[in-house]
Formats: structure tokens, sequence, C-alpha cells
């Protein structure tokens, strides 16, 4: 296909631009996306074992609520949950803080009944890694909110615009050439060449994954901003209609049993089966229980549930997430966007796709950055801008990249000493980060570009061998190993970023010409 010289001129522009502006923040954005597909995993490697005080599916869920209502009336009516699949205290209240947000010191009420039938109350602390990763993952780590919501989700909403224009734009440069020289890995024409080979590649060949991403993030970060300008068109009725309240309010003696509402929410969703069930504002005329919904085998619109809203007492499907029928052609669109984005179907193949495709997107904007320094080099390789975006470039990507290893690491350690070790998350990775960028300033790209990736083949090292170390020191030996899968994946990379380090040191050796 023969396109026009001078618009594919304009398209490169537009592609080079768009990428270079948007690439660093999206590169973290993909990075931590990929990790969020297992973050509740990471954050139950960093957590220390513990032997469990009850066994998951086979409590009586009922005999734990009643106890806890007599004896904890006020807290158990303002709301609880109950954790069907832990082998830990099943039920629980936030006793400071709330689910939502990134408070770090947030604490929980945690119950189960012991050998005897009492009940056993104890304090902890949320943990909040899970939370860090998704956070790093919605915002690229830029603080402060605007409005209901944090900054750094609109600067990634508008960093997907760029997103979109630099994928349509670098399909139209690659259409003249695209039949020819799609697989095409071409090592022995120098590593420029090999980095645009590779570049290309994962960009047309993940392209559907990139146009869904950059769109539902587009909706995610400006979704206010859509239902409102949609708003006058609907005579200024809410897409979303709230069940209006009950003429009278419920009290908590005369909630149906746990046993109860789990039936209605198996009855709605067969196939279904609820693993957490929210209650709240129990004495109030509009109470609520949120169930959540799992199956591996279906489509589901959460992150990894489908979840369903019950009046508790009159066991009144609410609303739920599932396809609602044309009736709710705006719930059911919502429900698609959130499912497209959080890659919930598939199973664990679905997931380890997402993961994979992350860790692409990652590649595609470092990429494209490198192969930017690479041409600029060429003209004049002591150029300030040109240094500066080298250094940039290193110093953010392998800095966040870093600091999420060094975080998780630390979480492993000092949660064996603390019982809140959220300050711990957010200190280390903003700590490390920043002073691996300036690292990368003072030594330049080279240097930190070979030090930082043996940096992170030892870290991740480190992964494994802490979990070894733990290990050996318990009496829980095999239970450490139900996160084999983190410490292999460790291994993995260490022998990836490894490996890379001796690249950059050989092309270092052999291109004098290249920013330092």
């Amino acid at each position: 296909m023969k396109v026009r010289a001078d618009i594919l001129r304009t398209y490169q522009g537009v592609h080079t631009w768009t990428g270079i502006i948007a690439g660093l923040v999206l590169f973290i954005g993909f990075y931590a996306g990929s990790l969020t597909m297992f973050k509740y995993e990471l954050a139950d490697w960093a957590t220390p074992v513990s032997a469990p005080v009850t066994e998951p599916k086979t409590s009586d869920y009922q005999a734990l609520v009643d106890k806890a209502i007599v004896q904890y009336p006020q807290q158990m009516s303002n709301g609880f949950s109950i954790d069907l699949l832990t082998d830990q205290a099943p039920l629980s209240w936030y006793s400071q803080g709330k689910e939502r947000g990134m408070a770090l010191d947030n604490q929980l009420q945690l119950l189960h009944l012991n050998s005897k039938n009492e009940l056993v109350i104890e304090q902890k602390s949320e943990s909040k890694l899970a939370d860090l990763i998704d956070y790093l993952h919605r915002t690229a780590g830029f603080a402060g909110e605007i409005g209901h919501d944090q900054s750094g989700v609109y600067i990634l909403g508008i960093a997907s615009v760029l997103y979109f224009l630099a994928l349509v734009s670098g399909v139209i440069i690659l259409l003249p050439t695209l039949v020819k020289t799609f697989f095409a890995i071409r090592k022995e024409k120098g590593p420029s060449r090999f980095w645009l080979d590779s570049h290309n590649l994962v960009g047309i060949a993940s392209l559907p994954f990139h146009l869904i991403i950059a769109f539902t993030v587009v909706v995610f970060a400006f979704h206010d901003l859509i239902y409102d300008g949609l708003s006058p068109f609907y005579d200024d009725k809410s897409f979303f209609q709230r069940p209006p309240p009950a003429a009278h309010s419920y009290q908590i003696e005369n909630l149906p049993s746990i046993e109860k509402q789990l039936l209605a929410a198996k009855n709605y969703a067969p196939g279904y089966e609820p693993i957490h069930i929210a209650l709240s504002r129990l004495n109030t005329n509009s109470p609520t229980a949120i169930v959540k919904m799992s199956n591996e085998s279906a489509v589901v619109r959460g992150p990894d549930t489908d979840y369903l809203f019950l009046q508790p007492y009159t066991l009144e499907v609410l609303n739920s997430s599932y396809p609602q029928g044309e009736e709710s052609h705006w719930g059911n669109m919502v429900a698609s966007i959130f499912s497209l984005h959080f890659g919930t179907y598939g199973g664990e193949w679905g997931r380890w796709g997402y993961f994979v495709m992350g860790l692409f997107g990652a590649f595609l904007f470092y990429s494209g950055n490198l192969l930017w320094l690479d041409k600029r080099a060429k003209k004049d390789a002591n150029k300030r801008s040109t240094l500066f975006m080298a250094n940039l470039t290193i110093g953010v990507c392998l800095g966040s990249i870093i600091a999420v290893v060094a975080t998780l690491l630390v979480g492993k350690w000092v949660n064996q000493f603390t019982a809140n070790a959220n300050y711990s998350y957010l200190y280390s990775y903003y700590i490390v980060f920043f002073v691996f960028v300036a690292y990368a300033f003072k030594k330049g790209s080279q240097h930190t570009s070979y030090w930082g990736l043996v940096s992170l083949a030892g870290l991740c090292l480190c992964m494994a061998g802490s979990t070894l170390l733990q290990a050996i020191s318990t009496e829980h030996y095999f239970k450490y190993y139900q996160s084999i899968t983190v410490d292999f994946s460790a291994v993995v990379f260490a022998l990836i970023f490894y490996f890379s380090a001796k690249k950059v040191k050989a092309k270092s050796a052999h291109n004098t010409s290249a920013p330092k």
C-alpha cells in the first residue's frame, strides 16, 4: 500500500511526539497494571504466614454473627463483612477508616469462634500493598486530588488520548511496509534496527489490546464529565437509578440468616459462587448487602468478581454487575468497559494474557523512547535535551520497577516485626524511585541503565531468597511455598534483567557515541 511521503512525515511526527510526551507516564501505568493481575498474590506473598484459626466454607457463620450482634450491636449494625474463603477470622468491620481509598491507618476488627465456640476478637491494620500497586497503575504515582478523584487519573486519561493518536499514526507509518516486514526481526542490521523491528511487531500484534486499554482509560478518567455532558439529552435523569429508601427503619435483630442471603445470591446467578458478603447501614431505612460472586469460566465485570446488591432484609436484588437486559443499556455498557479493561475473562489464561500484554505495553513505550534517543544521539550525542531525556527515560522506567520490587521486599521483612507496614510501602516506593532518578542524572543513562538492570536482577533473586529464609525459620515451611508462583516468576525476571544488563554493557562498549 502506497502512502504519500508528506503524509507519512506528518504522522511520523505525530507518532514520535505523542509517544515521547505520554510514554513515561504510560510505562508506569502499564507495568503496574500488569502486576495488578496478581496484586492479591503479591500482597499475600509479603504477609507473614500464620496458622489457620478456622476452615473456609465450613465455619458456622450464623453462630458467629449472632454472638457478635449480642456483644457488639452498634458496630455490627453499622456494617460488617464475611470472607467465605479465608482460613483466618472470617468476620470483620472497620474500627477506623473505610474500604475505599489509600488511608494507611485503617484498622480492622477481626472475629472468629475458637474451639470452645467462644467469640475471639482482635485488631489488625489493613494491608494496603495491593492498593498501592493499583494506585500506581491508576495514577502513575502522581499525588494529589482533583475533585473526588486522584490527579494522576486525569493525567493518565490525557496520556491515553495521546496514546491513541500514537497507535493510529504508528499503524499509518507502517502501512507501506507492513506485509513485507511484519515478522522481520533483523538482528544483523544492528541494535537500532532490532529495537525498531521489535517495537513494530509488539505494537501491531497487540494493537486490539492497546486500543481497548486506551479507550477504557479515557472513559474511567473522564466518566463524570461524560455523564454530565449526556445528562441534558436525557432530561437530567440519572443513568443509574438508586432504589428508594423504605418507609421505616430496619433492626439488625430481624436480619435474615447469612445462609438465606447467600442462597438468594446463588438463585439469582446459578453457576456463580459467593465468596464475600458486606452488609451496611443495617439499622436504617436503606440497608444494603454487597455479595462478591465468583465464576472462573465466565466474564465478570469487576476487577475479579461480579457484584450483587441485595436488600438484606427482603432479599430483593437491587442491582448487579451482570447483564441487565435492554432496559439497562447504560449499566451493561459500563460493565462491559470494566470487564475489557480488567481482563476478567478467560480464567487464569486471561489473567496471564493481560499480564504479558501489560508488560509488552511497557516495552512499547520504553523501546519507543530508546529509538528516539538513538536517532537524536546520531545527530548530536551531547545535546542537552537529548541527555536530559535519556536520563529521564532510564531513571523513570527502571526506577519505577526497582521501587516496586524494593517495596515488595521491604514489606516482606517489615511485616515480620510491625503491625502496620503501610507507611513503609509508601515511603520505600517514593524514596527509591526519586533516588534512582537522581542517580540517573548524576551518572548518566548508560551507566545507570546497566547498574539498574543488575540491581533489578539482584532484587528479584532476593525475593525468592527471602521466602526461603523465612520458610526455614518457621514451622510453617510448606505453607510459605503456596507463593511459589511469585518466587518462580521473580527468578525468571532476574534472569531476564541479568542478560539485558549484559546486552547493555556490550552495546556500551561498542557504541561510544551514545548519550552518557
